[in-house]
């Protein structure tokens, strides 16, 4: 289940080094903000504004021209059912344009990036954004960390109280948005707070109803792409098993000189077969049609073969030192969210570790986990029945679209759109030009600004890139 970090993505954030103490310097004026000289006279300065609310805490800023972007903490409850029994700081960025301006409330489901960056909603509607980190990633986890306190009613609960908390500055309309597991936040925070938030755009989120039934992966994998790019996919595959032990040897050799170590898993050679087994999933996951091309040929030398490997997969993904900061989700999906499995008839008499690609294996075993199968079934009766302004964009060749959030009879003002040939990278700006009108004045109605067949921020390079950044696969 995992795939090494490889690039910056605007959809799933990366974590970001903070220094402490290096505020001071303000981004040129926002929109709608008044200058220094003004301020004396006019609104409190906004970090001010924010530092006032109890349990803020003041980490940084970075300046960005039209914009002032924080990096703050909030102090959370460990337990929302028990406000009394400890607290942690939660850290959240804000990038700030006008409290005259809708707000859209970002998570990636992971660590929060403490560069300004801005999701394709905060675009669509020039907003002002609030990113939250996800409770159990570091640095916003408990100290003890109690592994039970780690679930999504916990996680909505903390967007909840930060959103009260801010909404008495950012009083025009609020959206929630992520991709992948930060899409699959957004949908959950919706659904047990339903009337905090005045729309949802969930990007590339899994729905795994039955984590036992998984026979859409199945179906997906024997229809994606062309026959003639499915077998060269399963045929390198194959090859990397077939070639094991030369390569497992390179592996070591590696780890050893990057310090790298296979506690959690077991061996490199458990480790080197969790990362074949994710090959093809993260071929398609991150890449496309296009490059089937690159595909080498069962033939093609062991050192094409391991670039290869590296290059889609990534060795780092199941060694210590690359599982460790995904805990949190390892853990999540063995309790709450599921994890998706499929075969590989090709692989039969290959793999030596039947059974052992599942989350339970990739968590350290001190933390204990049990499985919670209700968690996931409520949470797709609610968005069939009850999803009110939502909108859910999925990408025609991404693996983690095979089980998708659907919308049934009970669902109002709700959409769900897939981008043709789309990868996990998908968005509103890749939809069919119809569909893309749609959607964006959808996502310009819920935020109440005025309506375009476009975005009404112009395209800034640095804060809207949109590359997928790559990770562990069968990880959302």
């Amino acid at each position: 289940m995992g795939k090494a970090l490889r690039w910056l993505v605007a959809l799933v954030m990366l974590v970001g080094a903070v220094g402490a103490g290096a505020g001071g310097a303000s981004a040129a004026p926002a929109a709608g903000e008044r200058t220094t000289g003004e301020r004396a006279t006019a609104e409190p300065d906004i970090k001010d504004r924010i530092l006032a609310i109890p349990g803020m805490r003041f980490v940084e800023e970075k300046p960005y021209a039209g914009y002032r972007f924080l990096v703050l903490t909030y102090t959370q409850p460990i337990d929302h059912r028990h406000p009394s029994k400890g607290t942690f700081e939660q850290r959240f960025t804000l990038l700030h344009r006008s409290t005259d301006r809708p707000t859209v409330f970002f998570t990636s489901g992971y660590n929060v990036n403490t560069s300004p960056r801005r999701s394709e909603p905060t675009q669509i509607v020039d907003g002002n954004q609030v990113s939250l980190e996800y409770r159990f990633f570091t640095p916003s986890r408990p100290n003890p960390a109690d592994w039970s306190k780690l679930d999504i009613w916990q996680a909505a609960s903390d967007q909840h109280r930060l959103f009260r908390a801010l909404k008495g500055i950012y009083d025009k309309r609020w959206l929630a948005t992520g991709g992948s597991k930060g899409g699959m936040t957004a949908t959950y925070y919706r659904r047990f707070y339903p009337h905090d938030m005045d729309g949802t755009v969930a990007y590339v989120a899994p729905n795994d109803v039955v984590d036992k039934e998984d026979s859409a992966y199945d179906r997906f994998f024997a229809s994606v792409g062309t026959p003639e790019c499915r077998a060269r996919l399963n045929a390198v595959q194959r090859e990397a098993l077939v070639r094991r032990e030369e390569i497992v040897a390179r592996y070591q050799k590696w780890a050893r000189e990057e310090g790298q170590t296979f506690e959690v898993v077991g061996s490199a050679d458990k480790a080197y077969e969790n990362v074949v087994h994710d090959l093809v999933w993260a071929f398609w996951q991150y890449h496309g049609l296009s490059e089937c091309a690159d595909v080498p040929a069962p033939t093609a030398s062991t050192d094409e073969l391991y670039t290869f490997i590296d290059d889609i997969s990534g060795f780092s993904a199941y060694t210590d030192q690359g599982l460790e900061p995904y805990t949190p989700y390892y853990y999540q999906a063995g309790t709450e969210l599921g994890a998706p499995t499929f075969d590989t008839p090709h692989l039969d008499g290959l793999l030596r570790y039947p059974g052992t690609y599942v989350p339970r294996s990739y968590v350290p075993r001190d933390i204990p986990m049990r499985f919670r199968p209700a968690a996931m079934r409520d949470i797709d009766s609610w968005v069939r029945h009850d999803a009110r302004r939502m909108l859910f964009v999925y990408g025609q060749n991404d693996p983690w679209g095979a089980e998708r959030f659907r919308l049934g009879k009970g669902a109002e003002d709700a959409y769900v759109y897939t981008v043709a040939g789309g990868n996990h990278g998908s968005n509103i700006g890749q939809l069919a030009a119809d569909e893309k009108v749609k959607a964006t004045a959808a996502v310009q109605r819920w935020a109440g600004v005025e309506p375009a067949a476009r975005p009404l921020a112009p395209y800034d390079a640095r804060l809207d890139r949109r590359e997928v950044e790559r990770e562990p696969a069968l990880r959302p």
